[in-house]
């Protein structure tokens, strides 16, 4: 078998930040929370060099990955080789905008350093088709905050120089803006931007460029390489996989996406997040106050309910009383055609389940959170009186701001009617049909504004 001699050196330092929270778990869990981060051996969040190129490999495709990744597809050691592309691991980027490498002694009485002793933990629960928890439906897990950035880097092994394509479809892959990083990427969590790029090409054959790659550490701190760039041009393409919508919408009254719990004012309180800001000496700081936070599993769920009645409205399924059960259940919920192809289903083998094909985006805002305590007695149907005991308060949201609520739907062959299902629940929401999050039977939750659609106004504007 003839040896490859891999002559040529294409690298590129990634510093990546956190749009929407990371949840790259363990696959631990403790009193606190199901499902825990990875943490390195400092204790702070980390993304293994795995997660990121199975990442990279789903973006690229199969074919192509074949000629980054390695094969071992066949039986003769011809057709074996191992994978050309080298990953670190993401490290985090500390209070003093330096990356977190290797052991040290981190000071965990900062108040910087204080948040990632305990991480925020998002709670979930799972809803029937009837709108009502399913019985043993709640889970939470931990997340790494918005606005954590880390660092890594990639080098692509080459027997020629010809391999700058191929270098080019990495970099834009993860300059893409469509890249989600670690678990529960369709319920909002792990969207990622690129904050910084670095790239070298070096020709091992050259003295000179093989002394400057012997020189290099294996320190992500290593800044002053002599051989890193940052005149590196992306260029802005479309994406050939997915559609982008974005509702730009802002509310008409009163809000509520639930924490689940209360607080000494009220018996139900809305969700809040904080997150992290950067200046701009790179130094980063946390946010002063929890800022307001929609969920993305809170209108996945909404959305998922009306696409399917106007997918059963577009194929004429009418629910009756002659119905069978089984029937009826085909209508609504995960077992309706158009729900399952688009938010995937669940099964007890890898046959029987599929990953749904829509990741929605969190919002978390950094605008004024104006809050209000509206009180509540449940009314005796008979009496007309008060209820004994079931007096409670909530907590509510208001404000005038838009927010930008972004969906990417993955491109593929879908059955008739299910894409303009989707479109159809998207604007029930810019037109205040459909209202999101909790107390919605009370009024809550109404917004209103626009949907675009890869950039372009789709239909035309609410009033």
């Amino acid at each position: 078998m003839n040896e490859i001699k891999y002559n040529y050196r294409y690298l590129a330092r990634f510093i990546i930040e956190a749009v929407t929270p990371l949840a790259v778990g363990s696959g631990e869990k403790d009193i606190a929370s199901d499902s825990l981060v990875m943490r390195d051996i400092n204790g702070l969040p980390y993304i293994p060099g795995t997660a990121i190129a199975g990442v990279l490999r789903h973006c690229i495709g199969e074919e192509k990955a074949k000629a980054y990744f390695g094969r071992h597809d066949s039986t003769s050691p011809e057709g074996r080789h191992g994978s050309d592309l080298i990953i670190t691991e993401a490290r985090m980027i500390g209070k003093d905008g330096q990356v977190v490498d290797g052991l040290q002694n981190i000071n965990y009485s900062d108040e910087f350093y204080a948040h990632f002793l305990e991480l925020p933990v998002r709670q979930h629960v799972c809803i029937s088709n009837k709108g009502t928890a399913v019985a043993g439906g709640k889970f939470d897990n931990q997340v790494v905050f918005k606005g954590t950035r880390f660092c890594f880097e990639i080098e692509l092994l080459s027997s020629n120089a010809d391999r700058k394509n191929d270098f080019d479809d990495i970099i834009k892959a993860l300059h893409s803006g469509f890249i989600r990083l670690g678990g529960n990427t369709r319920k909002g969590f792990g969207q990622i931007e690129v904050r910084s790029l670095r790239t070298a090409v070096l020709d091992l054959c050259n003295p000179d460029e093989l002394d400057l790659y012997c020189e290099k550490t294996s320190s992500l701190n290593d800044k002053y390489w002599k051989a890193w760039r940052k005149d590196y041009q992306v260029e802005k393409t479309s994406s050939d996989k997915y559609d982008k919508y974005e509702l730009k919408i802002k509310p008409e009254d009163f809000y509520l996406f639930g924490s689940g719990m209360g607080d000494e004012e009220a018996d139900m309180t809305p969700v809040k997040s904080t997150y992290i800001e950067w200046n701009d000496w790179g130094e980063p700081h946390f946010c002063g106050t929890p800022c307001i936070l929609i969920p993305a599993s809170s209108v996945k769920g909404a959305i998922a309910h009306r696409v399917a009645f106007y997918y059963n409205d577009y194929a004429s399924h009418c629910a009756d009383d002659q119905m069978p059960v089984e029937e009826l259940n085909v209508l609504s919920g995960s077992n309706n055609l158009a729900v399952r192809e688009l938010f995937g289903y669940i099964g007890k083998t890898e046959e029987e389940q599929k990953p749904g094909n829509i990741f929605i985006s969190d919002i978390i805002s950094s605008n004024p959170v104006n809050d209000k305590i509206l009180n509540h007695v449940s009314i005796d149907y008979f009496t007309g009186g008060a209820i004994n005991g079931a007096l409670f308060s909530e907590k509510v949201l208001y404000d005038t701001h838009t927010y930008t609520l972004t969906l990417l739907l993955q491109k593929a062959e879908y059955s008739k009617g299910v894409i303009e299902a989707l479109e159809s629940a998207l604007m029930d929401i810019c037109r205040g049909m459909l209202p999101l999050g909790g107390g919605v039977n009370r009024g809550h939750g109404y917004f209103n504004g626009e949907l675009f659609k890869n950039g372009e106004l789709y239909g035309r504007k609410s009033e």
